[in-house]
């Protein structure tokens, strides 16, 4: 037996344990939803009038569950295509009809098929259609056509619901530029004797050009931007009544072009429920209208703000006399309970954290997402009638759930720090019914720094959390370069405690090249409410420049922090605070790389822009303290500039407008361009963005 053991210790000495690798930044970029993606269930759907549910095998194999663990393999997409003469890639948009019958869809039409017969039909769209909108029960699919709206019946017919010929009339797509909440712009009534539509008129908004370089020669393509302060789009809801085909329209009570948001139905089918939003976005009313003639009938609840509001949810109905809504009127988002006949509520919720939406409801119980008490988790509540509510997933981490039908069961998928997945069937009290998935971690092999996440104060004494990752071989005694990534506007949060913490792996290949790589949320980001949110209002970039500076000083109070090499970088919202940081405090940091910067608030869209900073004409001088375009003369550091060159969120002109101030100060700068890429650069050519990115302040921050 000795002889063996000797044998082992020889072996681990001559041939030492693997040590941990690095990955390349290709790998990196690339890797992150794939080689490195953790294990996940794809295409979780419950079954209809059971307790089972589908998911699929390789995309291309349909099995299904029980809440027991009892497996089956009901179908192939090669089966589903021989039979119905389809040519599906994997099983597209699956949605249940029965127990035994389900729907596919993808761009050419909608397929249905028995697995148990292995028999099907199938009805064709007509050729580039899109914003495809199945109702389950009767088989009937809505989709846009070009500007227009079209049906595909339960028989294959072809019904045409508009028919415009102005181009400026766009029907059955999301409006407002999918603010406040709104996703899309078909919306079936319960049980699909209604179509309902947002339709908006854009004759009064600016065309925008956006240059093709791929025909020769190169062609204007022309998008609607309305930017902030000029003439904006004029929303209406259309009301299709399938068997009379006629449609009914309900037009803003206020001004033309205020906004209707957050579409809902009742379960009869008699109203529906528009939140319509001033264009200062200061006021809203929550209106009922007769479905069957478009008419107003009464005003349900009214909300307003010196700074802002914003319905993001629409109503939920437990029945046809009961629904709730969510409002921040106290602070947070809370959940109410409203009567439709009276307008009279009760809140249901009163915590002092935020919800995040409502995600089923039953006759008696809400079930809901919320940050709970820390405001880097997600996790999955119900709340009664009676206002008692309880926490059904207590660990910490972010939660995503999907609710049975009855409200008895819960698919619960989670990560946190310490998981990189977790899948799994609940009861509504919590009760784990079927472990499904515990995924292994993909980075294992790999080396990673150490991350840690902790809060600092700002200056109003609100707590800012930030997430700092370490080299990867990280001594105290020595000084490390920093890179610090940032977003900092709203909706948005970039540090919470799902795996990884909310990381993207360029940022551990960073950690990996001897660099702390930091990220703060500062105020005016998301999941905490009005008093931290708000206080942005009219000055964008002046609270979230002070919580970024509070960081900066956090970070210089570190024994291992070079502080004469920061680096910036951020997109969107995160270019303009990078522009922010290198312009308005030139002595902190030596390299910055905007990517798509909003330079100057007054070239942004309305819907966005003014909210958080009115108009022009109402808030010039805060207009003039976020602008970029007057501080170019202030650059010390290197500046590397991106733009995707068809970007229709942030246009051009604000890169544009500011490399023009740049030369007339006689100031150097870098610019880069990615040519036909939109708001952000994907795909293959993402490799090259983050090359560019990180080797440029690898270069210039020595």
């Amino acid at each position: 037996m000795a002889k063996y053991f000797i044998l082992f210790v020889l072996t681990i000495l001559l041939f030492p344990l693997q040590s941990q690798k690095n990955f390349t930044l290709e790998e990196a970029v690339l890797g992150q939803y794939r080689q490195f993606y953790p294990e996940y269930t794809f295409g979780f759907e419950w079954i209809p009038n059971s307790n089972e549910f589908s998911f699929l095998n390789k995309f291309v194999f349909l099995k299904t569950s029980t809440i027991n663990g009892e497996q089956k393999e009901i179908a192939s997409i090669a089966e589903v295509n021989s039979s119905l003469g389809s040519s599906l890639r994997y099983f597209q948009n699956l949605t249940w009809k029965t127990k035994d019958e389900f729907y596919l869809m993808d761009e050419k039409g909608i397929y249905r098929y028995n697995w148990k017969t292995k028999t099907g039909s199938k009805r064709m769209f007509s050729p580039n259609s899109d914003n495809h909108e199945l109702h389950s029960n009767s088989g009937r699919v809505a989709y846009t056509f070009q500007n227009n709206i079209q049906i595909v019946d339960e028989k294959g017919k072809i019904i045409y619901v508009t028919t415009n010929s102005d181009k400026n009339i766009v029907s059955g797509q999301a409006i407002a530029r999918s603010e406040m909440g709104i996703k899309k712009g078909l919306f079936w009534s319960p049980n699909a004797q209604y179509l309902a539509f947002y339709e908006k008129n854009e004759t009064n908004v600016a065309n925008y050009p956006l240059l093709d370089i791929t025909e020769t020669p190169g062609k204007l393509r022309e998008i609607k931007y309305p930017m902030a302060g000029q003439g904006s789009e004029k929303p209406r809801v259309g009301i299709y009544n399938v068997k009379k085909k006629k449609t009914v329209f309900i037009t803003p009570r206020g001004k033309s072009d205020d906004y209707l948001t957050n579409l809902s139905w009742s379960p009869d089918e008699q109203f529906i429920l528009l939140a319509e939003v001033s264009r200062s976005q200061k006021s809203y009313e929550l209106n009922i209208y007769n479905a069957a003639n478009g008419k107003y009938i009464n005003t349900i609840w009214k909300e307003s703000r010196n700074t802002w509001v914003e319905p993001k949810h629409g109503a939920h109905f437990l029945n046809n006399e009961e629904f709730v809504w969510v409002s921040e009127k106290d602070g947070f988002d809370n959940i109410y309970l409203v009567t439709i006949k009276t307008g009279e509520s009760i809140q249901l919720t009163k915590h002092n954290f935020v919800v995040n939406e409502i995600t089923h409801v039953t006759d008696n119980e809400v079930f809901y997402t919320a940050t709970g008490d820390n405001p880097l988790d997600k996790k999955l509540f119900k709340v009664s009638k009676d206002k008692e509510y309880v926490c059904i997933t207590h660990e910490k981490g972010i939660h995503q759930t999907i609710v049975h039908p009855s409200g008895k069961y819960i698919w619960n998928e989670f990560t946190s720090e310490e998981n990189p997945r977790i899948e799994r069937v609940i009861s509504s009290n919590g009760e784990v019914l079927l472990d499904f998935v515990n995924a292994k971690d993909p980075l294992e092999d790999y080396n990673l720094g150490k991350t840690i996440v902790n809060k600092i104060s700002s200056d109003d004494n609100q707590d800012l959390w930030y997430r700092m990752i370490l080299p990867t071989d990280f001594d105290s005694t020595k000084q490390y370069p920093v890179l610090i990534y940032v977003y900092g506007g709203p909706h948005a949060q970039l540090v919470n405690n799902a795996w990884l913490n909310g990381t993207s792996l360029w940022m551990h290949w960073m950690a990996q090249q001897g660099y702390v790589v930091f990220t703060l949320d500062n105020r005016g980001s998301a999941n905490r409410g009005v008093a931290f949110e708000h206080g942005i209002h009219r000055q964008l970039g002046t609270l979230e420049l002070s919580d970024q500076l509070k960081g900066v000083s956090f970070l210089k109070s570190k024994s291992f922090i070079d502080a004469e090499r920061i680096a910036v970088h951020g997109w969107s919202f995160g270019g303009f605070m990078t522009g922010t940081m290198l312009l308005k405090e030139p002595d902190l940091f030596k390299v910055g790389v905007a990517g798509g910067p909003v330079t100057d608030w007054k070239f942004y869209e309305v819907m966005y822009g003014e909210r958080y900073m009115d108009t022009p004409e109402e808030n010039p001088e805060g207009y003039e303290n976020a602008s970029l375009l007057g501080l170019t003369k202030n650059l010390k550091g290197n500046l590397l500039l991106i733009h995707g060159t068809i970007d229709d969120v942030v246009v051009m002109q604000h890169n544009y407008a500011l490399v023009k101030s740049f030369v007339d100060n006689g100031i150097q700068v870098d610019f880069f361009p990615y040519l036909m890429h939109p708001h952000n650069v994907s795909g293959k050519d993402r490799v090259h963005l983050m090359t560019k990115v990180l080797h440029y302040i690898l270069e210039k921050n020595q």
